[in-house]
């Protein structure tokens, strides 16, 4: 199973690329979750480059894919 790291390092400094629940095996609800604590707490080495895409589920509306842009680690 991929993690979040692991997408993320296979990345070059400022691409823009996405990430999805289905690539982290998460159902929606989980990886809505995990965005928004994302979101409060800054992201592992990337920043939102776009407005989250949603699913609604028993009328519910989950973040399922979020596209991103890596950012430059200093050094």
């Amino acid at each position: 199973m991929a993690t979040i790291d692991d997408i993320v390092s296979k990345q070059k400094e400022g691409a823009q690329f996405v990430v999805s629940a289905q690539m982290l095996r998460l159902e929606p609800e989980e990886f809505d979750t995990l965005v928004q604590v994302w979101l409060e707490d800054g992201p592992p080495g990337f920043e939102l480059a776009g407005v989250p895409h949603r699913c609604c589920r028993d009328g519910e509306f989950f973040i399922d894919r979020i596209t991103v842009r890596k950012i430059t680690t200093e050094k």
